[in-house]
């Protein structure tokens, strides 16, 4: 076909799409699926699920795969052409899923099926819509209807917005450093930093606000004028605090205007609040529960972030002269304490951590856990460093996946996984489609013809994206609705990421996927005692900002009015759970698109929520962890049977009492932590 994002022969061909594409394509699609609405919901078109399946799930699923490309790439490879392209057909796209989840014809459609004629994954996935339909507003009449799907289309094109002004304030700041005041960032990130100067023709180094550039200045960087220049610059994007022209992207307007719909669309529902709203769904059972869970948890967690403190005041005074530390001195005193403590480096460690090398070794664990093979495949891409593979088991496909690793302009920061396709039995050809995913992070490119190097930090992020990959790649479910990630409440989505981030720190399986990058040798036994004696280093610190960002998102769409400013909110959470409150003119919610753009509103607190689970998961690993270091794959095995291949099939509080046998535990998480033990237990500094 001459448009490519109506060639459904394959998978996406993200090398041909093109920004005057969008608008044919989604002029196709939307008549298809707006058809097939009708057909279905005509009174003599027969109330069964597969009947439906036939005609509606067919067209509703190729608008979702060809729309979710488009905003792939919007995500991956933004141009002025494609955001316009983008945002022409968001109101469009907004409105009929608005409008579908709606419809008061449908919504009896569904009510009128026998659930005796379905299978389980059937009946889990009718339990679903009708509950989808009542939250999308169908038993909503007249204007209370009208204004709910307004409220839909406007909430669509704010939060679109708000994530264009964070990448927009990330990508325009640049500080072109000397040589002098770049002393003590290491050679890779100075070498990085005047590549980017040179390609623009610029002396010196270029700095940014991507992850890659900015923290390694943070952490090592001896110049306190230029960590305070770039962190001034990193929490005021997107905010009225940003300097100058950088201003034009302040999205607090946004913000009040997305809070204001949300608590609307609440009451509209017959809800207090959007909180209320975003719990029906999930495994907890109200707001309270939530904000009792986390203030439960920052009680546990306040002494040993008192102690990280302490620590650090005292290192800061004693050894590096900074008797009254600032917030942009944090990173630089944290870092050099680890090196003291525990004498090294995060830059030492990551030489240990070329990407190809720790990708095999992520591959290699996956392999002997889950029982499958891995192996690179071929696919059009939309960027010469993307990868392809393809999951087996026994020869059979099962999956496949875009790896996606290097940050570059363009790209929306952060890592996430996103599925291009679902494991679905298809009704109109009766074929087992395959998942495929989506696996996209922010690391440092290679430079001087070496590979990328991964810090450790880097390496569990890709382990975390990899867990959400395999939830949905690894299903056996062929029911679209509930396969994969696909019905599974919203927190305990993180459950299988978070289990993945435990192999980062097991010693066999770093030996196989560690080598330096200069003499290939693997990691040394006493490095790896080091890091893991400071894996817990400032656990407390780093749980207490999870529950900040946690307990102001709960509040801000629980007791927050809308039309007041939220950011005496804010302090007042940090007052009542944070020991280290960042200055006033920090903005950070202004870039918080988890919450603002993403998923997560008033759903932040799942982070927390489904560690409890995986830490919980991850101990029946550790206590049948065989002679060889190695975990069992007879574990591994049920827990990709319980929890992976079961995916939304079924409650995920079912799928873990069916792997662990008993309800989750708090006392793994505490230990994995290193917060079971009194503070007292913590070394003391050197």
């Amino acid at each position: 076909m001459s448009n490519p994002l109506l060639d459904f022969t394959d998978l996406p061909p993200f090398d041909r799409i093109q920004p005057e594409d969008v608008a044919p394509a989604m002029d196709a699609l939307l008549e298809r699926a707006n058809q097939a609405l009708e057909t279905v919901t005509a009174p003599d078109f027969p109330a069964r699920w597969d009947a439906i399946a036939r005609v509606l799930d067919v067209a509703t699923e190729r608008l979702g795969v060809v729309w979710g490309a488009i905003n792939h790439l919007n995500s991956v490879a933004d141009t002025p052409a494609l955001r316009a392209a983008y945002n022409a057909a968001l109101p469009r796209v907004t409105e009929f899923w608005t409008r579908l989840g709606a419809d008061e014809r449908l919504y009896a459609k569904y009510k009128a099926i026998d659930p005796d004629t379905l299978d389980a994954e059937q009946r889990r996935a009718l339990h679903n819509a009708l509950r989808g339909f009542v939250l999308s507003g169908a038993e909503l009449q007249g204007a209370a209807k009208e204004r709910f799907a307004q409220i839909q289309e406007r909430q669509a094109e704010r939060s679109q917005k708000f994530s264009e002004n964070a990448l927009d304030a990330t990508d325009a700041f640049a500080y072109y450093a000397s040589a002098d005041e770049l002393t003590g960032v290491p050679d890779d990130v100075l070498q990085a930093a005047r590549s980017a100067a040179e390609t623009e023709g610029r002396t010196g180094y270029k700095l940014t606000l991507k992850m890659p550039s900015y923290l390694p200045v943070m952490q090592f960087a001896h110049d306190r004028a230029l960590r305070e220049r770039l962190y001034r610059a990193y929490v005021t994007r997107a905010s009225d605090q940003a300097e100058g022209e950088a201003k034009r992207f302040d999205n607090t307007a946004l913000m009040h205007e997305i809070l204001a719909l949300r608590r609307e669309e609440a009451q509209l529902l017959g809800y207090p609040h959007f909180g209320a709203v975003s719990l029906v769904p999930k495994m907890a059972q109200s707001p309270d529960q939530v904000i009792a869970f986390l203030r439960d948890l920052a009680a546990r967690a306040r002494p040993y972030a008192e102690k990280d403190l302490a620590d650090l005041r005292d290192f800061a005074a004693r050894t590096l002269g900074l008797p009254d530390p600032q917030a942009w001195d944090w990173p630089y005193i944290a870092e050099k304490l680890k090196e003291a403590r525990y004498a090294f480096s995060e830059q030492e460690v990551k030489h240990y951590f070329p990407a190809p090398k720790v990708l095999a070794g992520l591959f290699k664990i996956v392999e002997n856990l889950f029982e499958v093979r891995i192996v690179r495949d071929r696919a059009p891409v939309w960027h010469p460093a993307v990868e392809f593979y393809r999951i087996e088991r026994d020869g059979a496909l099962v999956g496949q996946f875009y790896l996606d690793l290097p940050a570059r302009p363009g790209k929306r920061g952060g890592a996430w996984m996103d599925d291009v396709r679902t494991r679905w039995r298809r009704p109109d050809t009766g074929v087992l489609q395959t998942p495929v995913a989506h696996l996209v992070c922010n690391f440092a490119a290679g430079v001087a013809g070496k590979p990328a190097l991964l810090t450790h930090d880097d390496v569990i992020t890709l382990f975390h994206e990899f867990g959400h990959g395999l939830h949905h790649l690894l299903t056996q479910v062929s029911e679209r609705d509930v396969s994969g990630i696909a019905g599974v409440e919203w927190d305990a989505v993180e459950l299988p990421s978070q289990f993945m981030e435990n192999f980062c720190w097991e010693w066999r399986v770093l030996q196989d996927m560690t080598a330096h990058v200069d003499t290939g040798a693997s990691l040394p036994r006493d490095l790896y005692d080091k890091m893991l004696a400071a894996k817990n280093f400032q656990s407390g610190l780093q749980t207490l900002r999870q529950i900040e960002f946690s307990l102001f998102d709960m509040l801000l769409h629980t007791v927050h009015d809308p039309a007041q400013d939220f950011m005496p909110l804010l302090e007042q959470v940090r007052s009542e759970v944070s020991v280290m409150p960042p200055p006033p003119f920090s903005r950070t919610p202004h870039t918080f698109s988890h919450i603002f753009a993403g998923g997560y509103a008033a759903g932040y607190y799942s982070y927390k929520w489904a560690e409890v689970l995986s830490a919980d998961a991850y101990a029946a690993f550790e206590e049948t962890v065989g002679s060889d270091g190695l975990p069992s794959r007879e574990v591994g095995r049920r827990y990709r049977q319980a929890i992976l291949e079961a995916g939304g099939s079924r409650p995920a509080m079912e799928s873990f009492k069916a792997f662990r046998g008993r309800e989750p535990q708090l006392d793994a998480l505490l230990r994995h932590q290193g917060m079971a033990q009194p503070p007292a237990a913590i070394p003391e500094t050197p």
